[in-house]
């Protein structure tokens, strides 16, 4: 019974570490996966880096072709900025 006390501490530590930083980055990761997989032609999307553009074309291996003032260019999907790109996609509010 005293071994398991000793060890109390140490698992509760390991759950709140469980909890408050390894499953939110699980789901994050989970949401942006899904957001890669749901792009299609026709989309308004703003890169990391800040490009705004019009997905134009969506390659298998990953990539995609993006439309903006600068001309044609490939982007990784994985480049494509989920939370940007929603609050882009979202209705203005008034």
């Amino acid at each position: 019974m005293e071994q398991l006390q000793s060890f109390a501490p140490l698992i509760l530590m390991f759950l709140v570490v469980y909890l408050f930083m390894i499953r939110p980055q699980m789901k994050k990761s989970k949401q942006e996966k899904q957001f890669a997989a749901d792009l299609k032609r026709g989309d308004r999307v703003i890169t990391k880096s800040g490009l705004h553009g019009k997905i134009l074309d969506l390659n298998d291996d990953g990539t995609c072709v993006i439309e903006s003032g600068a001309g044609k260019m490939k982007f990784e999907r994985s480049a494509l900025s989920m939370e940007l790109s929603k609050k882009l996609n979202e209705p203005e509010k008034k």
